[in-house]
């Protein structure tokens, strides 16, 4: 049993939830809603995991509203700009790191049966937490395809060793982050299942090309989450919507169904599936999210990444979407100084939500 995109009941069940355009907004934990859905129902999962752990506990997001550190680690402020929070990752313990395993492998326990045969799943993690989050949702049955790599500039890294600044002025504890890791997973196709019957019969199984006809990319330049964006939602893990808007469009290879972000957050998948034109649904626990997110995605959907309009540009392909002052990326390299000094700053790209 599958979901009809065609129905005007998208599956909220008996939790609260709101709808905007061709979409869903549910105020749910997702391992709840997911429970309730029917198995093979599913056609692609686009989401930004907190990795079930303590940045978004409740003690942890108070002590990050007051400025103080726990696991979120305050950047110091430079150029004029403040920076904010970022989770404090390496701070985890065994225990902490077995939590986040665990997590993401009943995640994907109760995950796997709901997708359809051949339904992809995009995961976004840092290069940190990569390694663990992606061999859990491997070990409990999703199939892992590649990694796509988002290159954008962070403030991970690069730091000289603490209090031996002075001593070791040419050392830096980790090389400065310039790409963001998701992890690019399907469910299995049925034993003996060519792609091409996976397509006529599920719809899934492969990612849809660009507009222009040429195969998406692994690579994606990226630009920092412009302010116009931040504004609008204020969300730690913001995603630009020129990014989600490619991961999105791709997840459905013919172009129908229903993408799902089960940690909705602020919006940002829900956004870019009603900017090119898909159905979606989002589960959101936290309700100052939740309600963040049914403000936001309205304004987010409306905002033009590419000329005139918000959804993908008709010929240039991914390549192409605005980057920062609008300006074409062509070689790779190019997206680190793509940003306009007006947004300087503005991307801080944890992890989660």
């Amino acid at each position: 049993m599958g979901i009809d995109p065609k129905t005007p009941q998208l599956p909220g069940f008996n939790f609260p939830h709101r709808t905007y355009g061709h979409s869903l907004m549910v105020h749910a934990d997702c391992f709840h809603w997911l429970r309730k859905m029917p198995e093979n129902s599913i056609d692609a999962v686009v989401t930004d995991p907190p990795y079930g752990v303590r940045e978004y506990e409740a003690r942890e997001l108070e002590q990050r509203q007051c400025g103080k550190t726990g696991i979120w680690r305050i950047p110091p402020s430079f150029d004029g700009n403040k920076r904010a929070p970022l989770p404090r990752f390496t701070a985890l313990d065994h225990q902490e790191r077995q939590a986040v395993r665990h997590f993401f492998r009943e995640w994907a326990t109760i995950l796997l049966p709901k997708l359809k045969p051949g339904a992809h799943v995009f995961v976004a993690c840092n290069a940190f937490m990569s390694q663990l989050v992606f061999s859990s949702l491997m070990d409990d049955g999703l199939e892992f395809r590649t990694q796509i790599i988002r290159l954008i500039q962070t403030l991970r890294g690069g730091d000289r060793p603490k209090l031996g600044e002075q001593e070791f002025p040419d050392v830096c504890s980790l090389p400065r982050g310039s790409y963001e890791p998701w992890g690019l997973f399907r469910k299995p196709l049925p034993k003996g299942m060519p792609l091409r019957e996976c397509l006529r019969t599920h719809g899934t199984g492969g990612l849809r090309r660009r507009m222009d006809g040429k195969p998406f990319l692994d690579v994606i330049p990226s630009e920092r989450t412009p302010r116009r964006e931040r504004h609008i939602a204020n969300h730690p893990s913001l995603k630009p919507q020129s990014l989600m808007r490619q991961l999105v469009w791709s997840a459905l290879p013919l172009g129908e169904g229903i993408v799902v972000d089960p940690f909705m957050g602020s919006g940002s998948t829900i956004a870019a599936a009603e900017a090119v034109g898909y159905h979606s649904i989002g589960i959101e626990r936290h309700r100052d999210y939740y309600t963040l997110a049914g403000k936001a995605v309205p304004q987010l959907h409306a905002l033009s990444t590419h000329g005139p309009t918000g959804g993908l540009p008709s010929c240039n392909g991914q390549a192409q979407l605005e980057l920062g002052a609008g300006v074409p990326v062509e070689p790779v390299a190019c997206h680190f100084g793509v940003a306009a000094a007006a947004d300087a700053g503005c991307d801080r790209t944890p992890a989660g939500g």
